[in-house]
């Protein structure tokens, strides 16, 4: 009797062999979303530079945009390793800065700041709008899912011996 065939459209899963876990490998688009966690972390590190400029000092404002760049880098790591909910971590991240630099633009166009700065806030958009974009998307979040296979220990196979 022939073996039966498969009528879905989609290709069948591949199931492991035996006593072998399935390797993921990293998502191509691990690096973009590496490149814009970054950048936001460094439009914060600016920020935060702005403030710090007309009256140099370690005040809270200041510190609070050093934790935010850390908190970018951090989701940014824990994305490239491919950590459970390391998506999460970096989405939350670029979140607050781009809910300020929107009340930034809102602020400026309505009390009739100078175009200059709103130009200024929406080029400084783009780092947290393509981090937030990138992060979210379905094969990041599943390279950051939490029963993401995990590679098996290396084991030296011992010569010469049976069994």
């Amino acid at each position: 009797m022939p073996p039966a065939r498969r009528r879905s459209p989609r290709a069948a899963p591949v199931l492991p062999q035996a006593g072998r876990t399935a390797v993921r490998q990293r998502p191509d688009l691990a690096p973009f979303v590496v490149l814009f966690a970054v950048l936001v972390a460094a439009e914060d590190l600016y920020v935060g530079w702005l403030l710090w400029e007309p009256d140099p000092g370690l005040y809270w404002y200041v510190l609070v945009a050093a934790a935010l760049a850390a908190w970018a880098l951090t989701g940014a790591a824990l994305v490239w390793q491919g950590r459970a909910r390391g998506w999460v971590v970096l989405a939350l991240a670029s979140s607050v800065p781009l809910a300020f630099l929107l009340l930034l633009l809102l602020r400026s166009g309505s009390l009739g700041g100078t175009s200059q700065v709103v130009w200024w806030t929406l080029a400084m958009l783009v780092g947290p709008v393509g981090c937030l974009a990138l992060a979210t998307h379905r094969t990041v979040r599943e390279w950051t899912a939490l029963r993401r296979a995990k590679l098996p220990p290396v084991r030296a196979r011992r010569s010469g011996r049976a069994g």
